[in-house]
């Protein structure tokens, strides 16, 4: 059996017990919920224009304008009653006045109103709730997807170095296409979870209309942020694996997987806790442990020359080869040692 045929069966067994999980299947399922939540939120909050009864006709067009679902009706008297009986938010009546059951109709008010005319010179037809919602979503997905498969490759392999039965695998199938079989099999079942999550996202961004422009505006981001985010799996999921190695029981895996906790939890709140438009977020989008939260979200926020994406995805991709080297060699040199806890160092050092 070659390392490449040695690799896809233990790829094929990895997926058949992840597949067969509850937990992931579970998880998978609140993620989409979480999606379309997201999604559909700025239409719950709104509920739909506000309904006014109006006895003066004139009044009809401008308040029409301003996105007002508007009832003529034949006088004062009708307008309250409709009020009163909920049927309409509001009645504008002759003076003009304006009557309100119980809560002051600001859109009403604003609509006849006089208002000095307004020129933006930045505009954006994205919902303000979804402009805040979306890169954080892009950095929670990375953040909780890393880290959880992460622990999964750290605590399978720890369980099968504390039930020795590594010790069976590695006399059938090479150690490197052990360590390979693992990788792939998370990375595609990640790699799956994603895309169904950006399928799922696009589809109700298409069928509402919630989030006008945002469909547009998040599909770059999206294209980007799907292989950035591959390459970021890999380049961990490998020192995940090898700092499960380390280990020799579970009750171990909290001291040894905490440098790579790090490189995931560091550049989650430096992203986070960074104003977008700085130069902080900008260096922060070229650093390969950052640029899977930070590029995508300036790419959603405005305009990214399309070289710094290319180069941030080039950097990303040597970071992760160097760091695959790095984990395999940890996982090679420390994964038969099934007595005591290896330290990194010692295991780096180890030919």
């Amino acid at each position: 059996m070659t390392t490449f045929e040695a690799a896809k069966l233990v790829a094929a067994r990895e997926l058949r017990v992840k597949l067969r999980d509850k937990a992931f299947l579970i998880g998978t399922g609140i993620f989409l919920v979480i999606v379309l939540g997201s999604i559909m939120l700025p239409s719950l909050l709104n509920g739909g224009p506000d309904k006014v009864a109006v006895v003066d006709s004139a009044s009809v067009s401008v308040l029409q304008e301003h996105g007002l679902e508007v009832q003529v009706v034949p006088d004062a008297a009708t307008g309250e009653q409709l009020v009163r009986d909920g049927d309409v938010d509001a009645a504008v009546l002759p003076g003009p006045e304006v009557v309100a059951k119980d809560d002051r109709p600001g859109d009403v008010v604003r609509a006849l109103s006089t208002e000095p005319p307004v020129r933006l010179l930045e505009t954006s037809e994205v919902d303000p709730v979804l402009k805040v919602m979306v890169p954080l979503a892009f950095a929670m997905l990375f953040f909780f997807t890393s880290f959880t498969f992460g622990m999964q490759i750290a605590q399978s392999v720890t369980e099968e170095k504390q039930t020795r039965i590594v010790e069976i695998l590695v006399s059938s199938v090479p150690v490197r296409a052990l360590l390979a079989g693992k990788v792939v099999a998370l990375t595609l079942l990640a790699f799956a979870q994603v895309a169904l999550l950006a399928v799922v996202a696009i589809v109700g961004m298409s069928v509402t209309d919630a989030a006008p422009g945002l469909l547009s505006a998040v599909l770059p981001a999206i294209g980007w942020f799907l292989p950035f985010f591959v390459v970021g799996f890999v380049m961990l999921a490998s020192l995940w694996a090898g700092v499960g190695a380390l280990a020799s029981r579970q009750e171990e895996l909290a001291s040894t997987t905490t440098p790579v906790q790090m490189l995931v939890l560091i550049p989650f709140f430096a992203v986070l806790s960074v104003p977008h438009d700085g130069v902080a977020m900008r260096v922060l989008s070229f650093v390969p442990f950052s640029s899977p939260l930070a590029m995508p979200i300036r790419l959603f926020d405005g305009d990214v020359p399309i070289w710094e994406p290319v180069v941030a995805l080039a950097l990303l991709v040597i970071t992760a080869l160097g760091m695959l080297a790095v984990g395999a060699r940890v996982y090679s040199a420390s994964l038969l040692k099934t007595q005591v806890k290896t330290s990194f160092l010692a295991a780096l050092r180890r030919s």
